[in-house]
C-alpha cells in the first residue's frame, strides 16, 4: 500500500512488522562488520532517519544492535529525509501504483504527481539534509535510513556530484546544484534499494 502522506506515515500501526524486524537487525549487523572492518570506531558515527513510523522503528532497531543511545546526540530525526508523497490521486492505494510514478519521473523529473513531489522537490530537500549534515557532522559516518524513492534519489545525485568538475562547484551543495537536472533526475530508479539493503555512498 502506497503510504506517502506524513500523517499516514508516522501512524505507530505502520511501524515494522517482524520480518521487518529481522532486516533492520541484518542491516545493522552488516553496518557493524563494515565499521570494524573499516577501523572506524563508533564515536565517530551519526544516524539520521525519516520521522515516518517504519524508518524511525528501523532507526530504533539499528542503533540497539550497535549499541548507539538512541536518544542521544548521535541519533537524529530529519525532516527531510522523509518518504516522497507521490499526492492523493495514489495515497493509501496499491503499490503497483508506484510503477506509474515511476514511467511520469523517466519523462520529467519536474513533473509533480497531482499534489504531490517531483524528483527534483525530492533532491532539492535532500540537498538541504546533506548541507545539514555536512555542516554538523565533519569526519562522521553517516547511516541514513529513509525510504526507496528518496534514497534512489539521493544516490543519484550524490553519484552525479562526485563527476562534477566544473570550477565554479567546489562545495558538495553546489555540485548538487549542477546535476538536478532532466538527465540526471531521470534515471534515478537505476539506483533502486532492495528492502533493509546497505549500501555505501562516498
Amino acid at each position: 500500500m502506497v503510504r506517502t502522506h506524513q500523517e499516514n506515515g508516522i501512524r505507530l500501526e505502520y511501524q515494522l512488522a517482524s520480518e521487518g524486524v529481522e532486516q533492520a537487525e541484518l542491516a545493522g549487523k552488516l553496518f557493524l562488520k563494515g565499521l570494524k572492518e573499516n577501523d572506524i570506531p563508533l564515536e565517530n558515527v551519526r544516524m539520521c532517519y525519516s520521522p515516518f513510523a517504519r524508518t524511525r522503528h528501523t532507526a530504533e532497531v539499528v542503533a540497539s544492535t550497535l549499541n548507539l543511545p538512541f536518544e542521544g546526540p548521535q541519533c537524529k530525526v530529519m525532516e527531510d529525509l522523509r518518504e516522497r508523497y507521490f499526492g492523493p490521486s495514489f495515497e493509501l492505494l496499491s503499490h503497483d501504483k508506484y510503477t506509474e510514478i515511476w514511467a511520469m519521473d523517466e519523462k520529467d523529473p519536474f513533473t509533480r504527481p497531482e499534489g504531490g513531489e517531483s524528483v527534483d522537490d525530492v533532491a532539492s530537500r535532500l540537498a538541504s539534509a546533506m548541507a545539514t549534515m555536512e555542516s554538523e557532522y565533519q569526519g562522521c559516518t553517516i547511516l541514513v535510513v529513509s525510504h526507496g524513492d528518496p534514497l534512489q534519489i539521493l544516490q543519484t545525485i550524490l553519484n552525479a556530484a562526485s563527476k562534477q568538475m566544473e570550477p565554479s562547484c567546489n562545495d558538495l551543495a553546489s555540485r548538487i546544484q549542477a546535476v538536478r537536472i532532466p538527465s540526471i533526475l531521470s534515471q534515478h530508479r537505476k539506483f533502486a534499494l532492495l528492502t533493509g539493503e546497505i549500501r555505501a555512498v562516498r
